[in-house]
């Protein structure tokens, strides 16, 4: 069964424990804030990568990275956004199976009108009290089992 890795707000920081955790991954997806040029080669070493940037990604080489993007992985159309406040239509409506966030550095799944909204809060540095996690989603028959993997 696939796998799809889900990381965010890596602002420069790899973490050995990240890369260890999306090993197994079919297909990555990074929500953003990257951060550092060398991030997503080193991700791409594991599995083909979609990314997107977020607010912290001004620099020239983050320039290739849509704001967000749709992608289609093995039956599952995800809409990538770093900040999901600013999600501007109805994902069920559009046919949306998940949407991948970040930003707020706050891991969490819900599901909303059949739509699962994950965050798969942050693979950087520690800030506040919050978790170093990164996410994996399972991608079974029908369905998709996430799980938020605490990495630091």
């Amino acid at each position: 069964m696939p796998i799809v890795g889900i990381i965010s707000d890596t602002h420069g920081l790899l973490r050995p424990e990240a890369l260890a955790q999306l090993g197994g991954a079919d297909h990555i997806i990074h929500a953003g804030d990257i951060g550092a040029a060398e991030i997503v080669p080193q991700l791409e070493a594991i599995a083909p990568v979609t990314a997107i940037r977020g607010n912290v990604d001004g620099a020239k080489w983050a320039r290739e990275f849509p704001e967000t993007v749709s992608v289609e992985l093995f039956g599952r159309r995800f809409f990538v956004i770093h900040d999901r406040n600013d999600l501007a239509f109805d994902p069920a409506a559009e046919g949306y199976h998940a949407v991948i966030s970040g930003h707020s550095h706050k891991p969490g799944i819900e599901t909303l009108g059949g739509v699962m909204y994950l965050n798969p809060g942050s693979a950087g540095r520690r800030r506040f009290k919050l978790p170093v996690t990164v996410a994996t989603v399972l991608v079974e028959g029908e369905g998709m089992t996430p799980t938020i993997h605490d990495i630091g």
